[in-house]
């Protein structure tokens, strides 16, 4: 069943990945053919996918409210795969796994926020419980400004055993966690095999998945707010993470 991707962005990486089926794109009748809009319907010409104007109100149906910037893409549903595509692409390049795990995350927008991150550092893959947490949906991709659709992305129906799974092959499990116990980032050397373990907004990670993690480290903090954000404790440990690594894939001068 296809469904609907929205936002600049979330289309134009859509299009230039090739991983969906993409059957139609939809442009409000009013909306200015220059800059980034010229440039993704030249994108959906070169790939084949009829271009369509139609009145706002459709995509905004379509969109369901969502700030679609005047365009929505028909395509196929989101192409996930499984757990040893992840590390076999950590073989091709030649580097220790790097993964990221979610468990239970339930706002898009720091999801969104988190693929994009992991784009960004090269994480291998993505590993999402399936139900109760979010799924890759159009909210997901446009959060990501379209960089889960250059990512592997793992759903899986347990989580824990997963994570005992990626043990016995060798990869260290490490939760980010808060409490006065928990040691700070930077006294780990991350440079090893790794999965990264972020708990759900609020609650944080379920006891069964915080036993089962090798390691459980915290970002040190000295202002009056005592947490941050999911997405922002995430984003700080996969740049950690990269770090450790010597920047490892970056093409810098």
């Amino acid at each position: 069943m296809s469904e609907f991707l929205y936002g600049h962005w979330a289309i134009m990486e859509t299009l230039r990945a090739g991983r969906r089926q993409c059957e139609q794109l939809v442009i409000t009748e009013t909306v200015e053919e220059k800059g980034i809009v010229a440039e993704i319907i030249g994108v959906a010409n070169e790939r084949g996918v009829k271009v369509k104007k139609v009145q706002r109100r459709i995509i905004d149906d379509l969109a369901q409210g969502a700030n679609h910037q005047n365009m929505a893409l028909r395509a196929s549903p989101y192409p996930y795969v499984e757990v040893p595509q992840v590390l076999e692409l950590g073989k091709t390049r030649g580097e220790k796994p790097f993964i990221l795990l979610l468990d239970l995350l339930k706002d898009p927008q720091n999801v969104g926020v988190l693929m994009r991150v992991a784009d960004a550092v090269g994480i291998h893959g993505v590993i999402l419980q399936d139900r109760r947490g979010v799924d890759v949906t159009p909210a997901v991709v446009n959060a990501s400004s379209g960089a889960v659709e250059h990512l592997q992305i793992v759903r899986v129906t347990n989580l824990v055993q997963t994570m005992r799974d990626l043990k016995e092959q060798d990869v260290w499990m490490v939760g980010l966690d808060i409490g006065p116990n928990v040691p700070p980032i930077d006294k780990t050397d991350l440079n090893m095999s790794i999965g990264i373990v972020l708990g759900s907004e609020g609650e944080g990670m379920r006891r069964l998945v915080r036993d089962t993690c090798d390691l459980l480290l915290a970002l040190p903090m000295r202002g009056a707010v005592a947490s941050l954000n999911v997405a922002t404790v995430g984003s700080v440990a996969l740049y950690a993470a990269w770090q450790a690594r010597g920047w490892q894939g970056w093409a810098h001068a």
